[in-house]
């Protein structure tokens, strides 16, 4: 299935359709998340395939609509919760979490897993928690659904759970609305809540935006802290570079809804191989060297997912689209394919013209 070309091993799927279970603890496989619309498919997510183990954290980046958020309400099975939400969202490929295979799985088998065996910290805390129950009551009935246990042990591991996040006064801050915590303290409290029952995916959904800088570095030390004690596996999803260098273990660069670079983290900051990579790098501000340039923001707007350019969708913003290119044409999409050791990247150039470019013109201004 694979072939040699001047830019390493061709991957393409590499997850075959109704093969074995696999041995990760995650493994997605093809994740499709399209939309139909009055203008046409929107197609959030297109060809998705990642693994992750237990106790790993997983860095997924990219600009607004690249599909970050799409990918990872599909790994908790909300894309089809509601009574219509069918006929919004075609979803299709395999997601196996703990060897079972989420899509194919009845509703309720995935809503028994959600909470338990998954959970999600949400963007926005304050939209995510209800404003008319108080934080408890509602880390109470995130706990109860999956425990057969009354009300007062159900409050006593909520006010262990907020103990647990560094909430002062957990036994009085219990019963608070949302509206009364801070952000970082709803945040928190969201953190709290997505824990409460020892989940073994957490997925942390832009778990910083909006907040300032030291309520940042609290909370990303929470969610390391918490991971460490529980093992779980972690998705970070967010469009900050720094939040992800400082927590990731593997980084999943994506773009128009497909991945344009994946591999370790230490391979994607310290030797990145596709241009839209370098582009993120370049306009990510640096505090441990002097910065003698301004910094270079991504030319362009991300593209249409109804309307994606034929070809590598980054090609209409890429500063290197004329590069000469052996043998391929403007309207081939790459390919993902293997530049290293598990470092994988979909591009047309070659490993030489990559490597040069990065050497000689990207590298020396970051």
């Amino acid at each position: 299935m694979s072939e040699q070309s001047n830019t390493g091993t061709v991957v393409g799927e590499p997850f075959a359709a109704g093969s074995p279970p696999p041995t990760a603890f995650l493994e997605v496989r093809d994740l499709k998340v399209h939309f139909p619309t009055d203008d046409g498919l929107v197609k959030s997510v297109d060809g998705l395939n990642f693994s992750l183990e237990k106790g790993r954290t997983l860095g997924i980046v990219g600009e607004s609509g690249s599909g970050k958020s799409v990918t990872s309400l599909g790994i908790m099975g909300l894309h089809t919760v509601g009574q219509y939400s069918k006929r919004r969202a075609q979803v299709s490929g395999e997601i196996w979490l703990d060897g079972e295979e989420l899509l194919s799985s009845p509703r309720d088998k995935v809503r028994r897993l959600r909470g338990r065996e998954m959970a999600m910290i949400f963007q926005d805390p304050l939209s995510a928690l209800h404003p008319y129950y108080t934080i408890g009551k509602q880390i109470v009935e995130a706990y109860r659904v999956h425990h057969d246990v009354d009300k007062k042990v159900a409050r006593k591991r909520a006010v262990e759970m907020l103990d647990r996040v560094g909430i002062p006064q957990p036994d009085k801050r219990v019963d608070s609305y949302p509206h009364e915590f801070s952000g970082g303290m709803r945040q928190r409290a969201m953190i709290a809540m997505a824990l409460v029952n020892n989940p073994e995916l957490l997925i942390a959904d832009e778990p910083t935006t909006a907040l300032d800088v030291t309520v940042q570095a609290q909370i990303l030390d929470l969610i390391r802290d918490l991971q460490k004690e529980f093992g779980s596996a972690v998705i970070m999803i967010t469009h900050d570079l720094g939040v992800v260098a400082e927590m990731a273990d593997e980084l999943l660069v994506m773009y128009g809804g497909r991945c344009v670079e994946r591999g370790t983290a230490d391979q994607v900051f310290s030797t990145p191989q596709h241009p839209y990579t370098w582009g993120l790098l370049g306009s990510m501000p640096r505090i441990d060297r002097d910065q003698t340039e301004r910094l270079t923001p991504v030319k362009g707007s991300p593209p249409s997912l109804i309307n994606l350019p034929s070809g590598c969708a980054f090609n209409p913003r890429c500063p290197y689209a004329d590069v000469p290119k052996d043998n391929v044409t403007r309207t081939e999409r790459p390919e993902l394919r293997e530049v290293g050791s598990g470092h994988f990247s979909a591009c047309h150039m070659s490993g030489e013209e990559r490597e040069r470019i990065w050497t000689e013109e990207i590298a020396p201004k970051l």
